[in-house]
């Protein structure tokens, strides 16, 4: 099998690869099965035998008296350990999966709604209840229906650059020219909290009870509700850190300048970059399987890269009637969403799927 998995990997196209390891895992289940079965078979256990000396004996013997006991003898029936290493099959399975996934996913614009913000845009959000909230770039927050229909302006100081939702009532806001977040109660709608920071804010993600926020160019900072430092991410950027995504103890981002896409995990390590087909990316958010939904803002196309970073596919294009978009969100565990662009006068609705 190992023979035949070496010449299905070297020597075949994508999809028949997926095809012939497919057929080699069956296989394997069949040898791991039987291996399972025989861990619950007497002929698998393992006996360790011991023996424990009388400390009398010596004694006994000197003074040849009659003996009853020379000691113990003692069985001790454990588990077999058994080693079973499949790391291989899985690993190569799991790339022609992904491929396999990305290539076969479809992006649809259902509709194109104007908005007439017309204000350079910074930021965007699906909030849990179907609505969007669409950010002035260092201007005001505003609430749109979900299909479109401005809503009403959050009575909140101008000055706000990226959002993120932390339950149902609860918004965070950054304001890099203050250089503080402001946590939002939209239920009572007004301020609840300062979180004061050193370094102008930009990009910002909640997840896990906790907020990763991107300070100017270099740092990626994840903090508590408190404004408690709980990591900190050294990371020397082209860009101002203006747009990430938080999820999964790991940290995705986009360079503007430098033209590409990076993926960290919270001690800073770099888990991996991807520059193909990118010219400009900006916003960007991930789907339920954990893929990167990209705005690749100067080529007016959107395009997904895979969660391990090896792959991606444009899904749309300037073609389809973008033009500048600069952010994208998903409705709450939905496969559908929208995408808006630069100068605020659109709101694109779309739905992803996969064959």
């Amino acid at each position: 099998m190992q023979e035949h998995l070496h010449s299905v990997l070297s020597s075949s196209t994508k999809l028949q690869s997926f095809l012939g390891v497919h057929q080699i895992e069956q296989q394997v289940h069949q040898c791991q099965q039987y291996v399972e079965d025989l861990e619950n078979d007497e002929r698998a256990k393992e006996f360790e035998i011991k023996m424990k000396q009388n400390d009398e004996i010596e004694k006994i013997l000197s003074k040849l008296e009659s003996l009853e006991s020379l000691g113990e003898v003692m069985v001790v029936k454990t588990e077999a350990d058994f080693n079973r290493q499949t790391s291989v099959r899985k690993e190569a399975q799991v790339e022609s999966r992904e491929q396999y996934k990305i290539n076969n996913m479809t992006m649809n614009i259902e509709t194109k709604i104007e908005i007439n913000i017309k204000k350079d845009i910074s930021d965007m959000i699906c909030l849990m209840d179907g609505r969007v909230i669409v950010v002035e770039m260092r201007g005001k927050v505003n609430i749109l229906t979900s299909d479109g229909k401005l809503q009403k302006q959050l009575p909140i100081p101008d000055g706000a650059y990226c959002i993120t939702q932390i339950n149902q009532n609860t918004i965070a806001i950054t304001y890099p020219n203050e250089t503080v977040i402001k946590i939002f109660n939209m239920e009572n709608e007004t301020v609840t909290k300062f979180i004061r920071l050193d370094k102008q804010c930009y990009g910002l993600s909640f997840s896990n009870n906790s907020l990763a926020v991107g300070l100017d160019n270099d740092e990626i900072r994840i903090i508590d509700l408190e404004g408690n430092t709980l990591k900190s991410v050294q990371f020397e950027s082209e860009s101002d850190l203006k747009y990430l995504v938080y999820c999964n103890d790991r940290v995705i981002f986009s360079g503007y300048h430098g033209k590409v896409v990076y993926c960290v995990d919270e001690s800073g390590k770099q888990i991996w970059q991807y520059t193909q087909d990118l010219s400009g990316p900006r916003g960007l958010c991930t789907d339920t399987h954990g893929n990167i939904i990209v705005a690749d803002y100067n080529s007016h196309r959107i395009l997904v890269i895979s969660k391990d970073g090896q792959n991606s596919k444009i899904l749309i294009g300037g073609e389809d009637g973008l033009n500048r978009p600069i952010c994208i969100c998903f409705k709450h565990n939905e496969s559908s969403g929208f995408i808006c662009d630069y100068n605020g006068t659109y709101l694109a609705t779309f739905t992803i799927s996969s064959e």
